[in-house]
């Protein structure tokens, strides 16, 4: 059953927006989709739907989920990609590429309404695309390089898709087996359509490949007569014809007239493959998909894409054109309607919480309690329009921490100056040196200045020159090790200096000795004498 697309309901799946229906099938319905991006991307997709009876069944819920892993495991233009899969409200949803175009049975069944047969030179196009893409899924492996022994077990008309780009897509793996899979099919358990089982398969034995080469050289018989291949009143008329094996060549099953001797020639060309392809014996098979796909194409030419696309646009002008208008009229409404805005506000809500916090709440994110700890965000979760607000304020931290580090720096240096400013700046006013020929001051001198600390990088200013008699050698003070720069020496005193006037002694004392009032320690310090002062 395919129904067209009849209602203009909407739900909304996640990022998506599910519509009308496409196709259906005893599992699942095929919907119209729309990827809604925050940032204005969208994307038309497809969206398979499990029905609710199945996806309240475990069994039937990994099976479904089975057919995602695997088919996001084959890469080949012949397969429908598989892009993401939706659990939400008890509810499953597959979401795969849309291809426009039509099933190969819909285009057999349109030909023969017409009263006449596909092209054999298309069928052969499009079961060539179905071979080499059902190889692509049988090679396929996981993750380590293991094969998966992927069989689909379900090839049949129905799940070949044409579209108007010429290519033929296999699609639906949700039956198929494979090593390692979640779902693992009770024995005896029928998957798949009848008519299109092979004959180990309805034993009930294992089951390979060749399984489904046995379905593809069926789906190509009916698509060079027109007719189907295994019919009956019921089930077990149908079962039995599968078994005896007795099965008649395709150019043979054609009524005489209905077709003319160039078609009937072509088909008498490719007898022998399709029969091969049919055989009950699996050893008598063909081997491989590819080697019957290539096969098929030495003994005629195939139809080119562009060929296979006008013949599908022909004979399938009216549900292409429906279908055509309703992806513009969705992509035209969700590009500015309501459920755009919507799903982008529900986005930017739901990433929020993981946008990282202002610079000013650091002493929360460091406070030794547990509960106010915080972790980075994950960038990975936040969205697009989100991410784009992140670089602009680290940067701003970033000249903020600058401009701070730079005031930062001019305030040490003015420190600094204003520092060596005070220390330059004169004490308690000395004694004035005098003059050669002036007469000596009995004034005492004035209490030097304190001396600098060892551990002060800043040199200190020069003392005052304390002018000595010329008798005297001048005295120097030794380097200071414990000041960062070299130490700067005293200057020499000149010849004609006058020494300084020494204070009067008491009465009854001798004279001191204060020529010059003053003496230097092993470290090179100045220290005045008392009895000078």
């Amino acid at each position: 059953m395919e129904p067209e697309p009849s209602s203009k309901s909407v739900h909304i799946v996640g990022r998506y927006a599910l519509y009308d229906a496409i196709a259906a099938g005893g599992m699942a319905t095929v919907h119209y989709g729309r990827l809604l991006g925050p940032v204005g991307f969208s994307r038309t997709v497809a969206i398979k739907r499990l029905h609710a009876q199945f996806a309240r069944d475990p069994e039937f819920v990994s099976m479904f989920l089975d057919e995602a892993r695997l088919a996001a495991r084959i890469r080949h233009p012949n397969v429908v990609p598989t892009l993401d899969v939706v659990a939400t409200d008890g509810e499953l949803f597959l979401v795969m590429e849309y291809v426009p175009g039509e099933s190969f049975a819909r285009l057999v069944r349109t030909a023969a309404g017409m009263g006449t047969v596909v092209p054999p030179r298309i069928v052969i196009a499009i079961m060539c695309g179905v071979l080499r893409g059902l190889h692509a899924a049988h090679e396929a492996t996981n993750e380590r390089g293991e094969p998966l022994g992927i069989v689909h077990r379900d090839v049949s008309p129905q799940n070949v898709l044409v579209g108007i780009d010429g290519q033929a897509r296999v699609l639906d793996f949700g039956v198929a087996k494979a090593a390692g899979r979640l779902q693992t099919t009770r024995d005896g358990k029928l998957k798949g359509k009848l008519a299109y089982m092979s004959p180990e398969q309805l034993r009930g034995k294992a089951v390979d490949r060749r399984t489904d080469i046995f379905a593809a050289a069926t789906c190509l018989w009916e698509g060079l007569t027109g007719r189907r291949l295994f019919r009956g009143d019921n089930e077990g008329a149908i079962i039995t014809k599968i078994l005896d094996g007795d099965v008649e060549a395709p150019s043979k099953a054609i009524p005489p007239g209905e077709v003319d001797d160039a078609t009937l020639l072509t088909i008498q060309a490719v007898d022998a493959i399709v029969l091969k392809g049919l055989v009950t014996s699996l050893d008598e098979r063909w081997e491989t998909a590819r080697a019957m796909a290539a096969a098929l194409e030495k003994a005629v030419p195939p139809a080119g894409v562009s060929e296979v696309s006008d013949w599908v646009e022909h004979f399938a002008k009216d549900v292409l054109v429906s279908r055509a208008q309703q992806v513009a009229d969705i992509e035209s409404n969700s590009s500015v309607g309501p459920i755009s805005l919507r799903a982008i506000q529900e986005e930017a809500a739901s990433t929020e919480s993981n946008i990282p916090p202002p610079r000013d709440s650091r002493a929360r994110l460091h406070s030794s309690s547990d509960e106010t700890r915080q972790a980075p965000p994950d960038l990975s979760t936040i969205s697009v329009a989100s991410q784009a607000q992140i670089p602009s304020s680290i940067g701003n931290a970033r000249r903020r921490k600058t401009m701070w580090a730079v005031v930062g720096g001019v305030g040490v240096l003015g420190a600094a100056a204003v520092f060596v400013g005070l220390r330059a700046l004169p004490g308690p006013a000395g004694p004035a040196p005098a003059a050669s020929s002036a007469p000596t001051s009995s004034a005492p001198s004035a209490a030097p200045p304190p001396a600098p600390s060892a551990s002060v990088a800043v040199p200190p200013p020069p003392e005052p020159i304390a002018p000595t008699p010329s008798a005297i050698p001048p005295v120097l003070p030794p380097p200071r090790p414990a000041i960062s720069r070299p130490p700067v020496p005293h200057p020499v005193p000149t010849q004609n200096a006058a020494p300084p006037p020494a204070p009067a002694p008491p009465s009854g004392q001798h004279a001191p000795n204060c020529a010059p009032p003053y003496t230097y320690d092993a470290q090179g310090l100045k220290h005045f004498k008392p009895e000078c002062l």
